[in-house]
C-alpha cells in the first residue's frame, strides 16, 4: 500500500445543515449515507463533516480544544482567470474572504477564504504544477 496518501479529510462543524448547504451552493455532491455527517466521494479520497461535538467526542477532546488548525485545504486551477472565477463562486455562496486572489511572492496566484466554521481554503493557480485535463496534478 501507497503511504503518501489520504483518504478523509473530516471538518468539524457547528451546524452540519448549514454547512452542508454552503459546500452544496460550491457545487460538491454530498453522498447518500448515515444521518447526522455528510460525506463527498473526492477523486481517490473522501471529504467528510461531522458535528464538532460529535467529533470532539470520538477524539476525547473539548470542543474548544479542536479550533481550526493551522492548515489550508487548497484548490489549484488551470489559470488566474479559473481562480478568479471559482474564488467568486466561493464568496456567492458565503465564504468570508481573507484575501482576494493576487500575485503571490513565489510565482503563483493565490486567493483564500474561510467556510462557516472559519476553516481556511486557499485557490491557487500554481505555474509549477501543471494539471491533467481532469484538474489534478500531473
Amino acid at each position: 500500500m501507497i503511504p503518501n496518501r489520504l483518504t478523509l479529510i473530516t471538518l468539524g462543524v457547528t451546524n452540519l445543515s448549514a454547512s452542508r448547504a454552503f459546500y452544496d451552493r460550491l457545487g460538491l455532491v454530498a453522498d447518500d449515507g448515515p444521518p447526522g455527517v455528510a460525506f463527498y466521494t473526492m477523486r481517490g479520497f473522501k471529504f467528510g463533516l461531522f458535528p464538532l461535538p460529535a467529533l470532539a467526542k470520538e477524539l476525547d477532546r473539548d470542543p474548544a480544544d479542536l479550533g481550526t488548525g493551522a492548515m489550508t485545504l487548497a484548490v489549484n486551477w488551470p489559470s488566474e482567470a479559473a481562480v478568479d472565477a471559482a474564488y467568486a463562486k466561493a464568496v456567492e455562496a458565503g465564504a468570508k474572504r481573507l484575501h482576494r486572489p493576487r500575485k503571490m511572492d513565489w510565482g503563483g496566484y493565490s486567493g483564500t477564504w474561510t467556510d462557516p466554521d472559519h476553516h481556511v481554503w486557499e485557490y491557487a493557480h500554481n505555474p509549477f504544477w501543471p494539471l491533467d485535463e481532469d484538474g489534478w496534478l500531473e
